[in-house]
């Protein structure tokens, strides 16, 4: 497939925020799937079924409250990408021109494939302590139909190049445990895994949500 990367323009305003959701709201169900692997939630489960059982004598009753906690544990796990999504429609991705193009070492591109937006990634300064000598990969982004074509690849590569065009050392990002194919692209295009934590929230230690921090030493590339 051939597509050509460019500068985001106003009039890809409504289908990059569509192409933003759609591909953080996916995200929900393999958080789900986690979840319901994990040990604890197994252990919880068997304790609401045997006391109920015990405390009503109801194979229905008890049935019925697995089901709940599965359900209930279904719309945890979209909520957490849900309200997300609420907030960064409210913040960065509310005016992209003015967030991304107006300041300086912020960027904002998409891949166009005959007329048709189908992808996009961000770049911006880090805000933390050594971050002017770094680049920080966000909102990459490609619609489900358009994967599997190299085009988060060649996102991800004009995020890097931007960042050597800055003579900055390193770009880094942040993704979730759930994000699979995101993070073999990245561990592909040599990005390596600096930590991980979990958000102080006991929802999301319940499910296990954990950030991802990658980082791509420039240097070692060259």
């Amino acid at each position: 497939m051939s597509c050509s990367i460019r500068l985001y323009k106003d009039s890809d305003y409504e289908v990059v925020r569509e192409i933003f959701t759609c591909g953080i709201k996916e995200h929900s169900g393999t958080a789900f799937h986690h979840a319901l692997s994990l040990p604890h939630i197994w252990v919880l489960q068997l304790l609401t079924f045997l006391v109920l059982l015990q405390t009503t004598g109801s194979l229905t009753v008890a049935v019925v409250a697995v089901i709940a906690t599965v359900a209930l544990l279904w719309l945890l796990c979209r909520y957490i990408y849900s309200s997300y999504v609420q907030q960064s429609l409210q913040d960065d991705m509310l005016d992209i021109r003015k967030y991304y193009l107006q300041r300086d070492g912020y960027c904002f591109w998409v891949a166009e494939s005959a007329g048709e937006v189908v992808g996009t990634v961000a770049a911006v300064p880090p805000h933390h302590p050594g971050g002017d000598r770094q680049v920080e990969l966000k909102r990459l982004s490609v619609p489900r139909r358009h994967r599997g074509k190299g085009i988060a690849k060649a996102l991800c590569q004009t995020v890097i190049d931007f960042a050597k065009q800055r003579d900055c050392e390193a770009v880094i990002l942040e993704t979730s445990l759930s994000q699979y194919d995101a993070c073999r692209l990245y561990e592909k295009m040599g990005f390596r895994e600096s930590r991980n934590s979990c958000p102080p929230h006991p929802v999301t230690k319940l499910i296990d949500f954990r950030i991802l921090f990658y980082q791509y030493d420039i240097l070692k590339h060259r």
